[in-house]
């Protein structure tokens, strides 16, 4: 990627510092931390854009942005609000993690169940999970229907059209005892309660949902696009479609993803600039990273052209789109202490829903209690 733009801009030399994951974060904080320009990145990939902006440590992008036209429109719905902070650009998200329902057709064929269609309700699915599970004697699940990290569950809250916060920038109030949100868990938690879902600890014994679809051992995931590359190269016979929506619920994309930023100590902002809108263009960084397979593209343009309509699998790939067009805020907080947050309060107390030690309606009452008294 840095040698393709260096090629269309051979006045800015680009020096790559590559670091593992898991120590990235720890590093990079510490050379902000430093104050020197010359070890200071000009331009970093980073997650969540809100909390490191309220540190001071980037770049307020609205002025270039107001300097160069650069066109917005182009983002999904509700995505560049995860790169906000006080109302600002402070960053432009690379991807949108859009989830789709991965589903085996061989799983599907043999069980003489029909692929699932975009259009499918809550009630579908429940009749096709049915038909897919595999039990014992002893009534122990044996092949799941579904495979899906806990971490998914806005997801049903969202399209049960509930909510977790009033407010996902200035909250105030915890929402997920309001019924709809708590219909949106108890749809989640039935599923594992009645052997169609895998539990989440379960799931991450096994090796997570990639491992499990690949095995046979769940038809179906509920996952983003981060899977099509390995599905592909095992030569899996798999299709997507969009998740399921209940009767009267709504179609919902969680808006957000790690995003491109300005360091505020960096010394040349406006190669950085350039760098960046370059990495955000259709044509440029988005195009590449998408063509690699790497991504599904922040740009509605890039994900609409041959970059991503490929002829590879899946097939259903304008489900992906149809799922990523209904893209809003939702699935968590676009303010910089909502890591503590859902950290400390709401992960924890979902997880014990999850694991079956708690009925979702007196679990997210005691979730909420605590939310409150965080956002007071």
């Amino acid at each position: 990627v840095a040698d393709a733009f260096m090629a269309e801009h051979p006045e800015i030399k680009i020096e790559i510092w590559n670091q593992p994951w898991n120590d990235y974060f720890t590093k990079i904080q510490a050379l902000w931390a430093s104050g020197d320009s010359k070890v200071i990145p000009d331009v970093a990939f980073l997650w969540p854009t809100p909390r490191y902006a309220a540190e001071g440590v980037l770049e307020n992008l609205d002025p270039f942005i107001e300097a160069s036209g650069y066109d917005l429109n182009d983002y999904w719905p509700g995505l560049l609000e995860s790169a906000k902070y006080e109302g600002s650009v402070y960053g432009f998200p690379r991807d949108i993690e859009v989830n789709v329902i991965y589903y085996n057709k061989d799983m599907f064929d043999a069980a003489g169940v029909a692929y699932p269609t975009d259009d499918w309700t809550w009630d579908d699915f429940l009749a096709a999970a049915e038909a897919l599970t595999q039990k014992d004697a002893n009534g122990m699940t044996t092949v799941y229907a579904l495979a899906a990290e806990g971490g998914k569950w806005a997801k049903w809250v969202n399209q049960n059209n509930g909510a977790i916060l009033d407010d996902y920038v200035n909250p105030s109030k915890c929402m997920l005892t309001d019924p709809a949100s708590v219909g949106g868990v108890q749809f989640f938690a039935d599923l594992m309660d009645q052997g169609y879902a895998m539990r989440p600890a379960d799931l991450s014994q096994a090796g997570g949902d990639a491992a499990v679809f690949s095995s046979g051992q769940a038809a179906m995931i509920l996952q983003n696009t981060s899977r099509v590359s390995a599905f592909n190269a095992a030569g899996m016979n798999y299709d997507v479609v969009p998740p399921p929506i209940p009767a009267d619920g709504k179609r919902h994309n969680g808006a957000g993803g790690a995003a491109w930023v300005m360091s505020s100590g960096s010394d040349n902002k406006d190669a950085a600039w350039t760098f960046i809108q370059w990495l955000q263009s259709d044509g440029g960084g988005e195009t590449i990273y998408t063509e690699r397979g790497e991504i599904f593209p922040a740009l509605q343009s890039v994900a609409n052209s041959p970059a991503f309509m490929t002829d590879q699998p899946p097939a259903n790939k304008q489900g992906i789109i149809t799922e990523a067009a209904a893209s809003d805020v939702g699935n968590f907080g676009y303010f910089p202490e909502w890591g503590e947050l859902d950290g400390s309060i709401i992960g924890p107390g979902l997880e014990k829903i999850w694991a079956g030690e708690i009925d979702p309606e007196t679990g997210l009452a005691d979730i909420c209690a605590q939310v409150d008294q965080f956002l007071a």
